[in-house]
Formats: structure tokens, sequence, C-alpha cells
């Protein structure tokens, strides 16, 4: 792998990564239980850190780090708070958990793009509209899981008849 390519890898990797684990908690969101909260627990400080890092890049004095950091620290901190409201018994009452992981996924969006806004970093922008983008797929699927499971059995048994009749052709000749 040539420098450049080495370098290229290294600046875009905090977007990759937020990218990864964003498909990971969209992965998730379809499971229930305390492995989706501390996953998307973890994700807020995760995020945080990557637009600290990104955003350090574009800015060149001391107090503008400062500011980047407090900045971050707060609306990531908000945002986990966001997300803890979600996950409140009171909450989880009255939403169900397919609204619970909408609803964060959307946050994280939201999230997302305002955190690059603030960073001066258009790549975690980028990553917000990514995930905004994400919604409405993963309401879909949500909504269809039931028509995707028939459609994949269907599948599986117009294929494996075939095959059996191809099969059964091929030891007659």
């Amino acid at each position: 792998m040539s420098e450049q390519n080495k370098h290229w890898l290294l600046r875009e990797l905090p977007y990759v990564a937020m990218l990864a684990l964003a498909v990971g908690g969209i992965v998730l969101s379809g499971f229930r239980g305390l492995t989706t909260y501390y996953y998307w627990m973890a994700l807020a400080p995760i995020y945080g850190l990557a637009c600290i890092l990104s955003g350090w890049r574009v800015t060149e004095k001391t107090a503008d780090h400062v500011r980047l950091i407090v900045t971050q620290a707060l609306h990531w901190l908000a945002f986990l708070v966001a997300m803890s409201l979600m996950f409140m018994p009171e909450v989880r009452g009255v939403v169900n958990d397919n609204a619970t992981s909408l609803a964060l996924l959307i946050l994280l969006a939201l999230g997302t793009f305002v955190a690059g806004v603030h960073a001066r970093v258009w790549r975690i922008c980028l990553v917000g509209v990514f995930l905004a983008l994400a919604v409405p797929a993963v309401a879909w699927v949500q909504d269809s899981a039931m028509f995707l499971l028939v459609a994949c059995v269907m599948i599986v048994v117009v294929a494996a008849a075939f095959f059996w009749l191809r099969r059964q052709e091929g030891s007659k000749g």
C-alpha cells in the first residue's frame, strides 16, 4: 500500500468507523433489551470523539480547540440524556420497541449532522445525512418483516424444488 493510500485511509477512518457503527446500530435496532441500550449509549461518546478528532484538524488556535471540545462534549451529553429518556420505563410503557429504535436513529442522525456543523466537518454531516436516509428504509424493513420472511422462504423452496427436479432429470438420463 502506498504512502498516499495509507494517509487517505487514516484521514477517512473516523467517518468509515462512524458509518460502520451506525449500520451496526441499524441492524441491532431490530433487537430488544439491554444490549440495544448499551450499544446506543456507547455510540454517543465514540461519535463525540470522532467529531473532536475530525474538528481538531480544521482548527488552528488553542481557544478553538477548547471550544470544539466543550461544544462536542455538551452536544453528545445532551444526546445521551435524550437517549436515556427514551429508555425510561415511563416512556417504554407508551412507546413500542420499533418506535424507540426509529426515534434513536433519528436522534443519532440529527445529532451527528449538527455535530458536523459545529465541528465544521462536512464528512460528519454526510454521516448524519446517511443516517437520516436510513430511517425510512429501517421503518420499511420493520413494517415488512413478515413479507420479507415469506418471500425468502418462497425463494428457498422454489430453488430447492428446481435443483431437486434437475437432479432427478440427471439421474434418469
